[in-house]
């Protein structure tokens, strides 16, 4: 087991899933590519384990990924067309993905879960504590939730996992924690055990897991033992589970995140995702804050008149 003060240097962003819940659209675009306002999902992943000091970053990909390694790759002929143009608004942003961190990447072959994926990184990441970032995740940068969980880290050892409170009759949607007050530490919980999406009125609290983890290595040797649940494949959650409940790797903690974070996962969530981040853009704001003021009234508008009434 690694001792707290063993530092966090490196990231693992799971990105082989196929995506078809935006199908037809992922057909031959990689879900992580989709754009949220006029970046690809991924990007804002990557940006947030950099800002929290992570830049090696293993991305565990499958087929058809190839378009996330060009994106993180120089562009040298767009550069220079840019360059010849005099455009260095637009060249910065080209080359801004490419500086981002070092990226890796592993195939993770079989498509068997979360936990297969993650036991993919072991030979790039060896006996070190890692951090796993979900795509479907994003957090707002003025929320360091990964900072703040690595602090954890370094305070308690073992493993640190992100919660969030949600209504009771959205549990079962969720991996789901047991938790109780940590022992000398008020800004994290003590897990004591997981749940893989539980059954509707059987969950054991109402804190479930996010896309954010700061894992002890052992979680390696775990992964390799835990049997295929849930769907069929290896769950994460299972293995965070042992850990919890043998304090194999050291203990496992929550850090309860009340920030902003968008959903890109739903499609719903991701249209909403796009809409709030556009708002909030100095260049892009003040305009479509307007139309869309705009456009809410007269959808209002047509839904109290008499012939929306009739229909």
């Amino acid at each position: 087991m690694q001792t707290p003060t063993t530092p966090v240097v490196k990231a693992v962003i799971p990105a082989a899933g196929m995506g078809t819940r935006f199908l037809p659209a992922t057909k031959a675009t990689p879900k992580e590519m989709l754009p949220v306002v006029d970046k690809p999902a991924i990007q804002y992943v990557v940006e947030e384990a950099a800002t929290a000091g992570l830049t090696d970053v293993l991305m565990i990909t499958g087929r058809n990924k190839r378009a996330l390694e060009d994106h993180f790759d120089r562009a040298h002929e767009l550069e220079t067309v840019l360059e010849a143009k005099g455009d260095r608004e637009r060249l910065s942003l080209v080359r801004e993905s490419s500086t981002l961190a070092t990226l890796h990447y592993a195939r993770q072959g079989d498509p068997l879960g979360l936990g297969h994926a993650v036991l993919a990184a072991e030979a790039h990441v060896g006996q070190s504590p890692f951090a796993v970032l979900l795509g479907d995740d994003l957090i707002d940068p003025r929320d360091p939730l990964l900072s703040h969980m690595i602090a954890v880290r370094e305070r308690l050892g073992g493993s640190v996992i992100a919660l969030t409170e949600v209504p009771a009759d959205r549990i079962h949607l969720y991996g789901c924690a047991v938790v109780e007050p940590s022992t000398g530490d008020e800004e994290a919980l003590r897990v004591t055990g997981l749940v893989e999406k539980p059954a509707p009125g059987t969950a054991p609290s109402n804190y479930a897991v996010i896309g954010r983890y700061v894992l002890d290595p052992a979680v390696f040797d775990v992964l390799r033992r835990t049997a295929p649940g849930r769907g069929g494949e290896i769950q994460l959650t299972d293995a965070l589970h042992t850990l919890a409940t043998t304090g194999v790797g050291g203990p496992v903690h929550g850090v309860v995140f009340r920030g902003r974070r968008y959903d890109t996962g739903d499609r719903g969530e991701y249209l909403r995702a796009t809409v709030r981040l556009a708002c909030e853009r100095e260049d892009l704001g003040p305009e479509f804050r307007a139309w869309l003021r705009e456009f809410a009234a007269t959808e209002l508008s047509a839904e109290r008149s008499p012939a929306a009434a009739s229909r």
